[in-house]
């Protein structure tokens, strides 16, 4: 019953459709399973519109768990329902065929198995599908035109589990019919429904720090970027109007919001920072980049340094009057 996870597959932007989206939009569903003896298994899932979870599931991977108003997508309560009992049914049965097996020496405990599942759509119409399943990490089987083939690297017994996987789930026609059809129809009412939500434009903000010093004479330029959506974004150090090579761009990483964050570096020796610039493109900024100049962050510092240092000679010298006066 592993494709009755297939129902519940959507779409996140990517180019541009007649809807104003991006293309090609596709999205995945993941359950990771560990085994570790013929009564203790843990299982794990959760459905990711690209970059972005939009389902989970509750401790014993039974009831769906909606993350945003718009996760339902246009299906009916009634068709949910459905998918839910499919989903419980699956669970169990995936779990009681994994367990078999092991008792036929296909797997050894403990182990983990790792399902992803998806499809994708372009101008509206199903361009892609796929159905992967991994074991230890390494592909082991994947379901294409009507079949279960065996991954090269996975042996006998990936083929002794294709050859059994037809006789006790569900049939050819059927797995077709959840691909090619359900698949396509959910993902694009979920396109739908969250539009607003996938459409938005966030500004970013960036800021300018100093880094662990990278060695004596040298400097960490540090340029962060945080609080923009969506997440193609473009952050370099420039000189001028001259890219610099150095520039090491962080993984894009989420807030806690929706939002992205990344962080780009430069290392320059001490005496090379000047007249360099950290720049930052995003759709939201409509063309109006924003620049961050060095020396302006080392001006704030000294301004920051100024205004600090005597208030801390100021509080020093007032102790000391205070205290004069209370032995005096």
């Amino acid at each position: 019953m592993l494709f009755l996870l297939l129902p519940l597959l959507a779409v996140l932007p990517g180019g541009e459709n007649a809807d104003g989206f991006k293309e090609p939009v596709s999205f995945r569903v993941i359950q990771i399973s560990s085994f570790y003896n013929h009564s203790w298994e843990r299982n794990l899932g959760s459905g990711w519109l690209g970059d972005l979870q939009t389902h989970t599931w509750g401790k014993n991977i039974g009831t769906i768990i909606f993350l945003w108003p718009w996760s339902r997508g246009t299906f009916s309560d009634e068709e949910w329902m459905e998918l839910d009992s499919l989903f419980r049914i699956h669970f169990i049965r995936f779990s009681e065929a994994v367990h078999r097996y092991t008792s036929e020496s296909v797997f050894e405990y403990p182990f983990e198995m790792q399902i992803t599942a998806g499809c994708e759509v372009y101008s509206g119409k199903l361009s892609g599908s796929f159905f992967r399943v991994a074991y230890q990490g390494s592909d082991f089987i994947s379901f294409q035109n009507k079949s279960c083939l065996p991954s090269p690297l996975a042996g006998n017994a990936a083929k002794r589990f294709c050859k059994g996987f037809y006789q006790y789930q569900l049939d050819k026609e059927v797995i077709h019919h959840l691909l090619s059809d359900t698949c396509p129809r959910f993902l694009l009412g979920l396109l739908d429904a969250g539009k607003a939500h996938l459409q938005r434009q966030v500004k970013p903000e960036a800021w300018l720090s100093r880094g662990p010093s990278p060695g004596p004479g040298h400097l960490l330029l540090v340029c962060h970027v945080s609080g923009f959506y969506p997440k193609p974004v473009w952050v370099r150090w420039m000189r001028g109007e001259q890219e610099q090579p150095g520039t090491q761009r962080g993984d894009i990483l989420p807030n806690a919001d929706g939002t992205w964050y990344l962080q780009a570096t430069l290392e320059v020796a001490a005496g090379e920072a000047a007249n360099l610039s950290c720049w930052v493109k995003h759709s939201s900024l409509e063309g109006q980049d924003i620049v961050l100049y060095w020396e302006h962050h080392i001006s704030m510092g000294l301004i920051i340094l100024a205004v600090i240092v005597p208030l801390l000679l100021l509080i020093v010298c007032l102790a000391l009057w205070f205290r004069k006066r209370c032995f005096h």
